[in-house]
């Protein structure tokens, strides 16, 4: 998150049944550069990134940054997760905390990023109570959508940017009446 305000960061890694979720480290260096070199991951996001730029890009450990957590399957990432204070890449996001995930090819198909992101927004809920989150992705992108109805995201608005149909969700945490 750009602006976490009172939120302090790092928290202490995230435990689910079968996943942790935690800062990047030294060690998650080459599934980063395979995450996003990869043809699969970035179909949906303007193609995958050159492998020779992200090895010049990112000579030793990932970067840390608020926000940012790596999804580790019993000690080896298989994705990552952001929460991000959108800075206006979408007009719809600006202002708000915006969903992010990336998974390895190799993970998908296992509900490692439902499990995952229900994680990082039950955290986000308890660190910012009544905050809510958005989400957009391709409508093209049916693995995406599926994932965004599971974890709970309404759809707000459809629209053309990027040369796709995009849409775009929010997200609000369940208050339990009194």
């Amino acid at each position: 998150m750009t602006d976490l305000g009172p939120v302090a960061w790092p928290p202490a890694p995230i435990r689910t049944e079968r996943l942790v979720l935690r800062e990047p480290a030294a060690r998650d260096r080459a599934a980063v550069i395979e995450l996003l070199a990869s043809p699969e991951v970035g179909t949906y996001l303007g193609g995958p990134r050159p492998r020779d730029e992200l090895e010049r890009e990112m000579p030793g450990a990932p970067s840390r940054r608020p926000g940012l957590f790596i999804v580790d399957l019993d000690g080896a990432m298989i994705g990552q997760i952001t929460l991000t204070k959108e800075t206006g890449h979408l007009r719809q996001a600006a202002g708000k905390a915006e969903l992010g995930y990336l998974f390895l090819p190799q993970a998908w198909g296992h509900g490692y990023a439902a499990e995952a992101c229900a994680a990082a927004l039950d955290w986000f809920a308890g660190a910012l109570p009544g905050e809510p989150v958005v989400l957009a992705t391709q409508t093209a992108n049916v693995r995406s959508m599926r994932l965004a109805a599971k974890l709970g995201f309404i759809d707000v608005e459809r629209f053309e940017a990027y040369g796709a149909e995009q849409w775009f969700g929010e997200w609000s945490p369940v208050t339990p009446s009194d």
